[in-house]
């Protein structure tokens, strides 16, 4: 008997990771928008090697104290497979961000970008009526 409990709790237990996910699922596109709308995929290409967070900072039009902010942005954006982390240097212990081919997509002189298409999927206008879907 115990030993199903011990099933069932598991199972429990997965099925609550998952509903978490989809709770917390909007944090992706959103990170996703913010990264785009800051420019963000553009400035790493350009920078041609990683970069690091404080040069991703430094070159980002926000203010320095939103360093922890950048940090935990881009901490998604990893996970996510947006963008990827590598030393910055043989030498240096420092990880720095570079693109993956999710991050091409994102680009804005990439004829095949996605931003435009993004940007317009998560404006007010398409998303608040599903604010409303069970009326």
């Amino acid at each position: 008997m115990e030993s199903l409990n011990l099933i069932h709790d598991s199972e429990l237990l997965q099925a609550q990771a998952y509903v978490w996910n989809h709770i917390f699922n909007f944090i992706n596109f959103m990170s996703l928008k913010c990264a785009i709308q800051l420019g963000i995929p553009d400035i790493i290409k350009k920078h041609g090697k990683s970069m690091t967070l404080d040069e991703l900072v430094t070159a980002l039009p926000i203010h320095p104290t939103k360093t922890q902010c950048v940090y935990r942005l881009m901490r998604i954006l990893t996970h996510s497979d947006f963008f990827a982390l590598q030393n910055h240097s043989q030498n240096d212990r420092e990880e720095g961000y570079i693109p993956t081919n999710a991050s091409q997509l994102l680009l804005k002189d990439n004829s095949l970008s996605v931003t435009p298409f993004l940007l317009v999927m998560l404006d007010p206008i398409l998303t608040t009526p599903w604010y409303y879907m069970s009326t």
